[in-house]
């Protein structure tokens, strides 16, 4: 009889200090067991003090490394990083809605870690109106979350106003936001996850104090990606229930802790000053 490991899709951009983007994806996929592809949205020149360049990928190739995997894989369950543009968001919006990305999760890269723009200004309404509306769960961040609510969307500061802001995006059509207060400024870090049937779930960690949080949001979404990837692929493709999507955040902002505590010490940079360095992808392995 033939088997297979859960598959999962990341379609995102590259960096070469493997701190963020596709290359976190790849090892948080590899670290929780699944078979993970990727589509390169963009070629990034990037390290722990920020990114230098980026360089898009033609559209024309992106379609091609879709039908590569897509044709060819059953894929469990995918994630969005950076797509950069109205036209990439786009294309993924009208792939989403055509071809089986299993569960999907959209994690709307916006801005790096160092403050470098990864998204056109132009391209956040596409983000906003065509691609949470096809996406099983979102994953923003406090300051993203205020701009896909609009231009003069105040950040959320409190629990209450968190859980406003993530029922406004279930209202934009997402099924599930997973809001992350790792940028308020106290106290231990309080993530919201809200579902379309009304479900509010509320996770707590201690804050960890780190420079190392390069590709924190990518490695987030990635563990919930992949965790989707092994309940989707246990019960037969069917769609995950609210108490599934729970699990599957509560597990991936679990690993994501285990990661950050791991790599709290590191200097990984030639030069720590201003450095965010990544966190421990492989925490879980040097434990076995």
């Amino acid at each position: 009889m033939s088997t297979r490991p859960p598959i999962t899709l990341s379609i995102a951009g590259t960096d070469p200090s493997g701190g963020a983007g596709i290359h976190a994806d790849l090892k948080t996929f590899t670290a929780l067991g699944v078979l993970g592809t990727t589509v390169i949205t963009a070629l990034v020149a990037q390290n722990t003090h920020g990114v230098s360049r980026v360089y898009p990928i033609d559209e024309e190739f992106v379609v091609a490394e879709l039908d590569s995997v897509l044709g060819d894989m059953p894929v469990d369950a995918t994630k969005t990083g950076m797509l950069g543009s109205t036209s990439l968001v786009d294309l993924v919006v009208d792939r989403a809605r055509t071809s089986d990305f299993g569960f999907f999760t959209v994690d709307p890269v916006m801005v790096s870690t160092s403050g470098h723009r990864l998204l056109e200004v132009d391209a956040v309404a596409a983000v906003r109106e065509r691609l949470l509306p096809v996406a099983d769960l979102i994953t923003p961040n406090l300051p993203e979350a205020a701009l896909l609510l609009g231009d003069d969307v105040a950040e959320a500061q409190t629990p209450a106003q968190m859980r406003d802001q993530a029922r406004e995006l279930i209202a934009r059509g997402a099924r599930a936001v997973l809001l992350k207060g790792g940028h308020a400024a106290d106290g231990d870090v309080a993530d919201i996850l809200v579902t379309a049937d009304g479900e509010i779930a509320e996770f707590s960690h201690p804050r960890i104090s780190t420079p190392n949080t390069h590709g924190t949001g990518c490695t987030l979404s990635a563990a919930i990606t992949a965790e989707a990837a092994v309940l989707r692929r246990a019960n037969g493709g069917e769609a995950l229930s609210t108490e599934e999507v729970h699990g599957a955040v509560e597990r991936g902002l679990d690993f994501l802790a285990r990661a950050l505590a791991s790599a709290a010490d590191w200097q990984v940079s030639l030069d720590a000053a201003g450095a965010h360095g990544p966190v421990d992808h492989q925490v879980d392995v040097r434990r076995r």
